[in-house]
């Protein structure tokens, strides 16, 4: 069994990540972490896991040592404990943005201020089994993607490395409430929220940063906060390369994702469903992802879509723990999705 613990597990990812572990048949969930919560039981915050564990959460001064640590702790805040965290367990997997940009100067930029461990930021591998999974096999450090920035690499990467798209990429994010998180402000009040669609990134949200550095190309994203609690979906406009047609990008997307348990090309030509829908990925682990070409048109238009808290978060963490210890990659996210939901 995998001893695990998850730090900040009284969140929305937290919990997400309980749900996941607890049922992964080769798992043991030693600890979960609360600072303010410590001594109640974990089923009266994730009140879906009733009778699924007798955990109660623990304050963070009881962590022992593990062979996972999952960090579902707050952006800036991470890195400066990230010491402390390595000593605890073998493999780290970190879910805050604090790891994922390599370049200190780029970090800065957006998020705000200086990072506080820069001489650690290479030693992190990008948690995305499906670009990374050889390295992940051997990896102590892992930094889980952004949810958008997840979707972005899983539909951009495959197009940019096989040289199909060129210059700058426009990126429309659409995500959920619980995107924001269980401590979201008044922004999130159901009163502001119902029947909103409304931009809160115009221009240079952070996962932009993460697209950019993955696929090598300028990425200029805008991110819209809509009704729906789970989900994320993507569209992207990006710049064909001289004599790309629809085959080539079908071909690449099929050699790259033929094989891959969680990447699903949707390749639809009729129906409602003929293009990504984050509502019927909603509790999986999978990402959709597909394309249009207008016949003559210079550009094509990419689309993808995941569950913001598994594929985005959670479920991928688990996948990348289940890839560094040789287990079946698919254990204990096996949850198809919904429909209808």
């Amino acid at each position: 069994m995998i001893r695990v613990a998850v730090v900040g597990a009284a969140g929305y990812i937290g919990g997400e990540l309980l749900r996941i572990l607890v049922s992964h048949p080769e798992v043991e969930v030693a600890a979960a972490t609360s600072r303010s919560l410590h001594g109640r039981q974990i089923d009266g915050v994730h009140p879906n896991l009733r009778g699924r564990t007798r955990l109660v959460f623990s304050p963070e001064e009881e962590l022992d040592r593990y062979d996972v640590l999952f960090l579902a702790t707050p952006h800036r805040e991470t890195m400066s404990r990230m010491p402390e965290f390595l000593a605890m367990a073998d493999t780290v997997i970190d879910l805050s943005g604090d790891f994922r940009l390599r370049d200190p100067d780029t970090f800065a930029d957006y998020y705000g201020l200086a990072h506080q461990a820069p001489e650690l930021l290479e030693t992190f591998v990008t948690g995305l089994p499906e670009l990374h999974r050889e390295r992940l096999r051997t990896a102590d450090r892992i930094s889980v993607p952004g949810c958008m920035a997840s979707a972005g690499m899983l539909s951009l990467v495959p197009l940019a490395e096989a040289g199909l798209i060129t210059g700058e990429v426009a990126v429309d994010a659409r995500t959920g409430s619980s995107g924001s998180g269980a401590k979201a402000g008044t922004e999130n009040l159901h009163a502001e929220r119902s029947g909103a669609l409304r931009v809160f990134a115009p221009t240079r949200h952070r996962h932009e940063a993460e697209i950019a550095q993955a696929t090598g190309l300028p990425i200029r994203m805008t991110a819209t906060g809509i009704e729906a609690v789970r989900g994320v979906q993507l569209v992207c406009r990006a710049w064909l390369a001289d004599g790309v047609d629809e085959r080539a990008i079908r071909s690449t997307y099929r050699k790259r994702y033929g094989e891959e348990p969680f990447v699903r090309v949707v390749a639809q030509r009729r129906g409602m469903h003929r293009f990504p829908d984050a509502k019927i990925l909603s509790g999986s682990n999978f990402c959709d992802v597909g394309f249009a070409l207008e016949r003559g048109s210079p550009q094509v238009t990419v689309i993808a879509a995941l569950d913001n808290l598994v594929k985005g978060g959670a479920g991928n963490a688990v996948q990348c723990m289940n890839v560094r210890f040789g287990r079946n990659e698919r254990a204990g996210l096996e949850f198809t999705g919904l429909h209808p939901n």
